[in-house]
């Protein structure tokens, strides 16, 4: 009796799923309101839109591109993110939101939330307190009729996993021809980090995320100066390190947490690798509880 509790708990948890974004729609998502149209030769939605990233898969589950835009976003005005209400939010831990011009090939960093996300303090559970996220869009931050928006996620209980949801904007008002942000933090994946369960020190991973170094992305057709950096072809096989440390070209991006104070901006890596094909830097002297 309590074996068929244990897998009736196991089913209803599947279903239940994690966190998921629904506003912008991601893509492939099946629970938006209002869908675009799926792309060419793609006959379903993504009913595993609130599972992790495979730990040895696409980052974003999918490198398709969308036909259209889910929304429209306004350089210099609030963006706002919304997610799915009922999902596991395990504990909280790391969130970002960052902005590619590449098909997430590289993610510069627009907002943040270390520690607590979806909640508003220090938290075991898995019912979230917060499914909504209002920051700032840059006002320089390069217009665009097919921007990325990708959404990540380093849960701080339970299995060592990573989550992204991806979703096409189209961005208007944009001042600048390019924007440097922070790089886009990976962990959990084949050929990155491990970042441990935090077991209430919600510290765990940090050191990955403050000192992340900056990376330029630039819209295309525009004149910016776009990302100088070498690209390497294969996380799991190179692992070349970037060069000396530089002064950072950019303030950081927000950062929303109601326990911690805003890290100080961190000296920077001169040559950035791309997010989506290089190892996360190591990081001198790491806490003892970061593998």
């Amino acid at each position: 009796m309590l074996f068929k509790v244990a897998i009736l708990a196991a089913l209803i948890s599947s279903v239940a799923g994690h966190m998921a974004m629904s506003e912008p729609c991601p893509r492939f998502s099946p629970n938006c309101a209002n869908k675009p149209p799926l792309p060419a030769g793609v006959s379903d939605y993504d009913y595993s839109i609130k599972s992790p990233v495979p730990y040895d898969g696409p980052l974003m589950k999918s490198d398709i591109p969308w036909p259209e835009s889910a929304t429209t976003w306004t350089a210099g005005q609030p963006a706002t993110v919304k997610f799915q209400p009922g999902g596991a939010a395990h504990g909280g831990g790391h969130c970002q939101f960052s902005i590619s011009y590449d098909n997430g090939k590289t993610a510069a960093v627009v907002h943040e939330v270390l520690q607590h996300c979806f909640f508003s303090g220090a938290s075991g559970g898995n019912g979230a307190d917060i499914f909504e996220y209002t920051f700032p869009l840059p006002a320089t931050m390069p217009s665009s009729d097919n921007a990325l928006l990708i959404w990540t996620w380093v849960n701080a209980v339970g299995n060592r996993e990573f989550y992204a949801n991806s979703a096409t904007l189209k961005i208007v008002g944009g001042t600048g021809n390019s924007y440097t942000g922070k790089q886009m933090t990976i962990a959990n994946h084949a050929g990155y980090e491990t970042i441990p369960e935090f077991s209430g020190n919600y510290a765990t991973g940090l050191q990955l995320y403050t000192n992340a170094p900056n990376i330029t992305i630039t819209a295309p057709g525009s004149s910016g100066a776009g990302y100088t950096g070498e690209q390497v072809a294969s996380a799991s096989t190179n692992n070349a390190q970037p060069s000396a440390p530089a002064a950072p070209t950019s303030s950081a991006p927000a950062y929303d947490s109601a326990t911690m104070a805003a890290p100080t901006a961190s000296a920077t890596l001169a040559a950035a690798v791309p997010a989506y094909h290089a190892r996360i830097a190591p990081i001198p002297a790491p806490p003892t509880k970061c593998a």
